[in-house]
C-alpha cells in the first residue's frame, strides 16, 4: 500500500507496505538486482523507477527522490489503482508479464462463443434463409470489430469482453427487427426502410450511454465502454449493409 510521506529534509518520499507474499518477493527482486533500477508498471505504463541501493526486508520500502508533493500523490495514486489483492508472480528480472484476470478473460471469450453459436443455431433454425444469412453478416461483423481492435489497438480485458458480448446481442436484435418487419412487409427494401428507425433509435440509446461512460468511468468502465460503443457503431454497418447485402443476393425479385 503506497503511502506519501517526508523525509527528514522536508522532501516528500512514497512508503510501500507489502503484504507476505509481497514481501517475500520483493526481497528477492531487490537482492538479485542491487545497483540497478526497478521498473514500475501499470497497464503497461511506466510509474516509477527507483535505484535498487540494496536488499529490502521486511516488507516496508520508500521511494526517495527530487519530486514535488503533487507528483508523490500522483504515484501514490496510481499505485493504489493497482494495489489489487492479485496473486503476484516473479516471470523475469527484467520483463513481466501480466497475467491479472487471464482466467476471467479466458471464460469471457468461452462463453462469447458459445453463446454466439447457440444464438447461430436459434437463427437458422427459426428464420431458415433469412438466419443462415444472419449469421453470415454476424461472422462479419466479429471479423470486422475484431480487426477495428487490432487497429486502434483495443486490449480485451474482461470489462471489454462483456461489452463485446453486449455488442453482439445488439446485432442479433438488428437482424430480428429486419426479419420481423420483412414477414409484414414480404419485400426486402420496405423491410429494411421501416426497420430503420427502430435499429436507429436503439443503437443510439446504446452509443450514447457508451459514450458517457467512457467520459466519466473509470479505467476498466472505459474499456467496456469503448469495445460496446465501437461494437454499437460496427453492428449498425453489419445489419443495414451487409445484411442488406446478403438479403438483396437471394431474394433479388423483391
Amino acid at each position: 500500500m503506497p503511502l506519501d510521506q517526508n523525509d527528514v529534509q522536508g522532501r516528500p518520499i512514497i512508503g510501500l507496505v507489502f503484504n507476505n507474499e509481497g514481501e517475500n518477493l520483493f526481497a528477492q527482486i531487490t537482492r538479485d538486482n542491487t545497483g540497478k533500477v526497478l521498473g514500475i508498471f501499470l497497464d503497461g505504463t511506466l510509474i516509477e523507477a527507483p535505484y535498487i541501493r540494496e536488499e529490502i526486508t521486511g516488507g516496508q520500502a520508500v521511494i526517495t527522490g527530487d519530486f514535488t508533493l503533487d507528483q508523490a500523490k500522483q504515484v501514490v495514486r496510481d499505485l493504489n489503482y493497482g494495489a489489487l489483492p492479485m496473486p503476484i508472480t516473479l516471470i523475469g528480472t527484467e520483463t513481466i508479464g501480466a497475467t491479472l484476470g487471464s482466467e476471467a478473460l479466458e471464460n469471457g471469450i468461452r462463453a462469447a462463443l458459445i453463446g454466439l453459436g447457440l444464438v447461430a443455431l436459434f437463427m437458422i433454425a427459426w428464420y431458415r434463409v433469412p438466419g443462415i444469412l444472419a449469421t453470415l453478416a454476424l461472422a462479419v461483423y466479429v471479423l470486422l470489430l475484431l480487426m477495428l481492435f487490432k487497429t486502434i489497438p483495443v486490449t480485451l480485458t474482461a470489462a471489454g469482453i462483456a461489452g463485446f458480448i453486449i455488442s453482439i446481442g445488439m446485432a442479433i436484435d438488428a437482424n430480428i427487427i429486419i426479419f420481423a418487419r420483412m414477414k409484414e412487409e414480404k419485400k426486402v427494401k420496405e423491410a429494411f426502410a421501416h426497420a430503420w428507425t427502430a435499429i436507429r433509435d436503439g443503437q443510439l440509446t446504446t452509443l450514447f450511454g457508451a459514450i458517457i461512460l467512457f467520459w466519466f468511468g473509470t479505467s476498466s468502465v472505459e474499456g467496456f465502454a469503448l469495445v460496446l460503443g465501437l461494437g454499437t457503431i460496427v453492428s449498425v454497418f453489419s445489419s443495414m449493409v451487409i445484411s442488406k447485402i446478403f438479403m438483396y443476393s437471394i431474394y433479388l425479385k423483391n
